[in-house]
């Protein structure tokens, strides 16, 4: 794939290779032999002679990218013996995309494949020729020795030296910590701590990006200008490919960036505050005016073609958004208890509610810090809500749970409250299993420290169910309180944290250490593409001190500080999906169950769905590595994977390298587990976890992400108005409108798939690996995977199973593989691509 012409900064470049191209052939190609060496060459296998591109000139390049197959013809040279690798070097002037190579004809071998997919820069940009390996798999002692200096060397030009300057074409591997969040030089209150390597601020590394240190803090790296936020260095292939920089959500992000521009926010915008709940549908049926500075603005910065699909506005500067699926089937549906209770079990934010195995429920802060933060909770507020039994009887039966917001937010709340515009609780949720299988909520605790101090413990209210009268608007109050925490903690913990950040160091470790022709690089690679850059673009306009999510939830310019202190809990093997649910009581080992557990709820759609996907994740991977792993010996005797693995907990995760769960990657079972959970992290949950972002949380009032004041308290003006007006107090609590615009915008790009998107159980390319084996187990893998698509589908018609679809008439799709482009709120990309 040529670069197209309409890259204005390459069209001399292309002019002059086509010119040249006139005179002399300017790509060459030499094929390596895989079993005969070269005495002269290091005994590396012997080079053939240079063999040439073809008719470039006749290859019209074209406007947008699209691929071109072009003929090279080699000269056979007995001598050389079958190839397993080819030297390519481009002498033009700009780089091209090079897919895959296919030798035909070859003798005694018929057709070798080569899958490229690389960008190949001028010779002048590399210290030696590009190499490509055959689509042949082997383990390091197995590599034929012609071929294997070249394995080793390529691998040292992937780590590059830790120093220098890193530049677009470059290929380099290496790790970083969140340093490059703040903007010290700016403003005092754009600094930010550096998140890593310490601690007291544990982080997972990112990839490292050389760009200089800030004058102000020495620590702190330097920041793009954020209309150059693509431009930020991640290694060449790990840049998005053409389709997806010309998909709009690129350019969209771009637009949300400058809403956030710093003299718009400051702009007062109350007077177009919503005044009712028929204001925020305007939203998605009708349109509200956005003010004319902001229009004008964003005009300016974004191309009008893009502002058409990013900010639907019309001629008279209405903004529209789609309908989210919460509000499409039923206006109203998602006020009720039942909805807000099913979300727990199959909304965006499944992985948190789990079984109250204690009452009233504790805490396990330091109460020589924190005091005593036990619930209040008592017997009286929910004993009549158990048809019956007794807190200790629901209890031994499995019918209680919570939804426990309390320990991670309380050592944070003041400093929240007192420094931000946020005004939030810490909350604790208890609910019932009724008979029909579905959650009621008993009671809502809301805390804060004591005023005289965290040493003196919390000071609680505990609200319970109201249908009638202020009471039930003050319910409906509780309920968004917890509504914020738990889509501040999805944002910043569930998602952010335990899929982005956690697997950005898999994805260096497995470049930095892993051969291409290492049979886990070929089961991983596909599940680490475009993490990189995803995560190098959130850093520039998302995650960054005054970026999108600082500004739409409710830690603002804590946020990311408060996701290192909830990195001191994450534990990889428990990222594994039947750990994670039994570490949470929702699920207890059971050997006679299909999936080697049983569940507390059974109808709990994402643990359901869940479970099937993550066994036909663990049946490929144990037919994959058994093929190539025979015993354990050859697992610890794969030099390859233990250096991954040593790497990726010393480096990688180097603030955990201590921790004793790490897998010691000594049998095959470890390295069938460690697998599975890196595809499992990679695909499904961070599925669950996003796409459902834009069609439950699209509608602010049902997942509100900003409270901005407190529970009114009866004799106050807040609390009259609640009385009177209850629909203008609940939406001048959570929904600023300006707020509720950014955030709708930013979920609904991190919620779309992309045109390019590759879903689990596919690849890019059919002739992936040469071994048929592999290739058979894989399409078993696929053909379970649709046969667990039609379970699903029958799964949503059951109307016994009430929280698959619930009040709103919502199917839970969110672990469906398969989907088309778009906002469809299903399919399982093979990896973290938004």
């Amino acid at each position: 794939m040529k670069k197209n012409v309409l890259d204005l900064n390459d069209i001399h470049a292309s002019v002059l290779d086509r010119l040249l191209e006139l005179f002399n052939r300017r790509v060459s190609l030499q094929l390596i032999s895989a079993f005969n060496c070269d005495p002269k060459n290091g005994l590396q296998g012997k080079l053939g002679q240079p063999a040439y591109l073809e008719d470039w000139i006749a290859k019209i390049t074209p406007l947008t990218a699209s691929e071109s197959a072009f003929d090279v013809t080699f000269d056979w040279d007995n001598e050389l013996g079958v190839p397993g690798a080819f030297l390519i070097r481009n002498n033009h002037h700009s780089e091209f995309y090079l897919k895959s190579v296919t030798l035909e004809d070859v003798p005694g071998q018929g057709q070798i494949h080569f899958v490229c997919n690389s960008w190949v820069y001028p010779a002048d940009k590399y210290k030696k020729d590009r190499i490509f390996f055959t689509n042949k798999t082997y383990l390091p002692s197995e590599t034929p020795a012609p071929l294997l200096k070249y394995r080793k060397e390529e691998l040292v030009s992937l780590r590059g030296d830790g120093k220098s300057e890193l530049q677009e074409w470059d290929r380099i591997y290496d790790y970083a910590y969140y340093n490059d969040l703040g903007r010290p030089d700016e403003d005092p209150k754009y600094e930010r701590p550096v998140l890593g390597g310490s601690s007291k601020y544990p982080y997972p590394r990112r990839g490292r990006t050389s760009r200089p240190p800030t004058k102000k803090d020495p620590n702190t790296e330097s920041r793009l200008n954020p209309l150059m936020a693509l431009n930020i260095y991640v290694p060449r292939d790990e840049k998005f490919g053409p389709l997806k920089i010309s998909d709009v959500f690129a350019f969209g992000l771009k637009a949300i960036a400058h809403i956030l521009k710093p003299e718009l926010s400051q702009l007062d915008f109350t007077p177009n505050e919503f005044d009712s709940l028929q204001d925020v549908l305007k939203l998605y049926k009708g349109g509200i005016e956005l003010p004319k500075v902001l229009r004008e603005n964003i005009r300016n910065i974004v191309p009008k073609e893009v502002l058409k699909e990013i900010i639907r506005t019309d001629s008279e500067g209405l903004l529209k958004f789609p309908v989210p699926q919460v509000i499409k089937g039923d206006v109203s549906a998602w006020r009720t208890d039942e909805e807000f209770a099913r979300e727990m079990l199959a909304g965006v934010n499944p992985v948190i509610i789990r079984l109250l195995q204690e009452f009233p429920p504790s805490s396990k802060l330091d109460s020589t810090i924190y005091g005593d933060q036990t619930s209040t909770i008592t017997m009286e507020h929910v004993e009549k809500y158990l048809n019956g039994l007794t807190i200790d009887e629901a209890i031994r039966n499995k019918k209680l749970f919570i939804l426990d917001h309390h320990d991670a937010l309380m050592p944070y709340l003041w400093r929240i409250i007192n420094c931000t515009s946020t005004k939030i609780y810490a909350s604790r949720t208890l609910l019932f299993l009724k008979e029909d299988g579905t959650l009621k909520p008993l009671a809502i605790e809301l805390s804060l420290p004591h005023p005289n101090g965290y040493q003196f413990g919390a000071v609680s209210k505990v609200y319970t169910p109201a249908e009638e009268g202020v009471q039930s608007n003050i319910w409906q109050m509780a309920k968004a309180y917890v509504a914020v925490n738990d889509t501040g903690y999805h944002q910043l913990i569930s998602h952010w944290l335990h899929t982005h950040a956690a697997i950005e160091p898999f994805v260096i470790a497995t470049n930095r250490q892993l051969s291409v022709l290492h049979p886990i690089y070929k089961l991983l690679h596909p599940h680490f593409r475009d993490t990189m850059n995803i995560n190098a673009l959130a850093r520039e306009i998302l995650i960054n001190a005054g970026g999108a999510l600082e500004h739409t939830v409710f830690p603002a310019k804590f946020s990311m500080e408060f996701s290192s202190m909830l990195y001191k809990d994450w534990v990889f093997p428990e990222q594994a999906l039947p750990s994670d649910l039994i570490k949470r009581g929702m699920a207890v080992k059971d050997e006679n169950s299909p999936h080697g557990v049983r569940l507390v709820i059974e109808d709990y759609p994402y643990a359901v769905d869940g479970l099937e996907i993550w066994s036909a994740i663990k049946e490929w991977v144990e037919d994959y590595c058994s093929f190539y792993y025979k015993t354990d010996d050859m697992v610890q005797n794969d030099s390859e994977l233990q250096s991954w693995w040593k790497e990726l907990r010393e480096e990688g995760h180097g603030d955990k390298k201590d921790e004793p769960w790490w897998p010691e990657m000594q049998t095959l079972e470890e390295l069938v587990e460690t697998c599975t959970i890196i595809i499992w992290i990679a695909s499904a949950l961070h599925a669950a976890i996003n796409f459902g972002q834009y069609p439950l949380g699209g509608y602010p009032p049902n997942r509100p992400a900003i409270s901005r004041r407190f529970m009114p308290e009866e004799g106050t003006p807040d609390y009259k108005e609640l009385k009177t007006n209850p629909e203008k107090a609940f939406l001048k609590t959570f929904s600023s409108q300006l707020l509720t615009v950014i955030g709708i915008a930013v979920i609904e790009v991190l919620s779309k798939h992309s045109s390019d998107e590759i879903y689990l159980g596919q690849r890019d390319t059919p002739k992936w690996t040469s071994d048929t084996k592999p290739l058979e187990a894989f399409y078993r893998f696929g053909m379970k995977l649709a046969e667990i698509e039609d379970r699903i589908t029958r799964r949503n018609y059951d109307k016994k199973l009430r929280n698959r679809v619930g009040p709103v008439k919502m199917p839970y799709t969110l672990l469906y593989p398969s989907s088309g482009q778009g906002l469809t709120g299903k399919g399982i990309p093979n990896s973290v691509t938004i």
